[in-house]
């Protein structure tokens, strides 16, 4: 009882729905309900990133929609994705910019951008202590958006449960390491048990 009911994924900024890691982890989490989405300006055949206000509004809507359509509350779901994908969850997951925080079970955060490369006061920290839900972090420990110290540093200020599972000599995309990321995922997820909201 209260175990996730689904998982809804979104894409990094030079990626879409087709990422091979997140086709990995529908096909290892099946039969459970997995939604990949893609941002608009992907599905416009664009490759510069939509504004904040229009990739938080397509999180927002599809995960809504997904919810509806296997009827499910939002709140038995756990939201995530890939660098800009996971932010852009987390930041809807946390309520940001005068909106009411979108209840979800928990968040997946893989390659999180802590910060562009070489620029670490660029911090994209602000919303962390307003998650309040579990969250995997799941990165690379040679990521230049952010190190694991870096990390496990900033992540201190959010209220919610947080794991990390470090991937050993991963870069930001984690390349070839869809089976390890989809692991790391399934092995948290199984332990999601109570609700939340």
């Amino acid at each position: 009882m209260g175990a996730p009911k689904g998982l809804v994924l979104f894409p990094g900024a030079g990626s879409n729905r087709d990422h091979s890691s997140l086709v990995s982890l529908e096909d290892r989490l099946a039969p459970m309900p997995v939604g990949r989405f893609d941002f608009p300006y992907r599905r416009a055949g664009r490759k510069a990133p939509d504004r904040a206000p229009v990739l938080l509004d397509c999180v927002t809507e599809e995960v809504r929609n997904f919810a509806r359509d296997r009827r499910v509350r939002t709140s038995s779901l756990v939201i995530g994705g890939r660098s800009m994908g996971g932010r852009m969850c987390s930041m809807v997951a946390a309520g940001v910019d005068g909106r009411e925080p979108l209840k979800v079970k928990g968040l997946v955060l893989v390659s999180y951008p802590l910060h562009p490369p070489a620029k670490p006061g660029n911090l994209r920290v602000e919303h962390l202590p307003r998650i309040d839900v579990p969250v995997l972090f799941v990165h690379g420990t040679k990521d230049p958006f952010g190190s694991p110290d870096e990390l496990r540093e900033h992540a201190t200020s959010i209220p919610g449960p947080v794991t990390f599972h470090f991937v050993e000599n991963g870069r930001h995309d984690l390349a070839r390491k869809d089976a390890e990321i989809a692991e790391a995922v399934i092995a948290w997820m199984s332990g999601l048990r109570r609700p939340v909201g």
